[in-house]
């Protein structure tokens, strides 16, 4: 990992979606490492509680945040409510994900919107509300996880491609409003490949994990992009496994 990272986010506050289990998980276990206080929000609340618990016996700061991304009006509740109570999210890591395996033709209504809506709006909801606090103080960081589906698709993912397809071109949006209002804002996008995490192995329990990357691969890309230098900017970066099927 690079120890830059640590000037970089130490003292600060983050807020991870999906960050009970999984790539968030291993964000969280990160930004925590470098003395950043971390908001692990999740709808799975128990195991949010469960691992913040396991980084405060470490002596590490981290909390649970119950949320669920596709709720505006949730979303604008919560930084409303650390405006309150002066607890600013310095940096922003969108990581909450679904997907369904179904062919487009026995695809429900439900499942499309879940899949978008956790997707894409949730990404684009949280970082409407951190983007504009972040340009009032004139700095932060903002992380969308993406996905090889962003620039490949394959069949039985419509919906899920067709999230992280609209996320990237959101990310490039945000990376140019930064760049053009507030270039004390970092916007990343990190494609992540395929990740030995619950994502893939509880809908695919027979994949080979020889054709998978850690987490914690991913991870260490979310803080290199959080310690580019002032003067540079990581707008987006790709990790995949060497024998990724779906890159390039």
């Amino acid at each position: 990992m690079n120890t830059e990272a640590e000037t970089t986010t130490s003292g600060r506050q983050a807020l991870v979606t999906g960050g009970a289990r999984g790539l968030g998980a291993a964000i969280v276990r990160r930004l925590a490492a470098t003395g950043t206080t971390v908001l692990v929000a999740d709808v799975r609340q128990e195991q949010a509680k469960e691992l913040c618990e396991s980084l405060l016996a470490e002596g590490f700061r981290a909390r649970p945040v119950g949320l669920d991304v596709r709720d505006p009006e949730a979303v604008g509740e919560l930084f409303g409510d650390l405006d309150a109570a002066g607890e600013p999210v310095d940096v922003l890591v969108n990581c909450a994900a679904v997907d369904v395996t179904k062919s487009v033709s026995e695809l429900t209504a439900e499942e499309i919107t879940r899949v978008i809506t956790t997707d894409l709006l949730g990404p684009m909801y949280l970082c409407r509300e951190a983007f504009r606090r972040m340009a009032d103080r004139g700095g932060g960081h903002i992380v969308n996880i993406l996905s090889t589906a962003a620039l490949r698709t394959w069949t039985e993912a419509g919906p899920y491609a067709a999230a992280k397809t609209g996320l990237r071109a959101f990310t490039h949006t945000l990376f140019q409003e930064a760049q053009r209002d507030c270039p004390g804002i970092g916007v990343t996008g990190v494609v992540a490949g395929g990740m030995e995490t619950p994502f893939i192995m509880e809908r695919f329990p027979d994949t080979d994990t020889a054709l998978l990357q850690s987490p914690d691969v991913v991870a260490d890309a979310v803080m290199y992009a959080l310690s580019v230098p002032a003067g540079s900017a990581a707008a987006e970066l790709v990790v995949v496994p060497r024998r990724e099927v779906s890159w390039p």
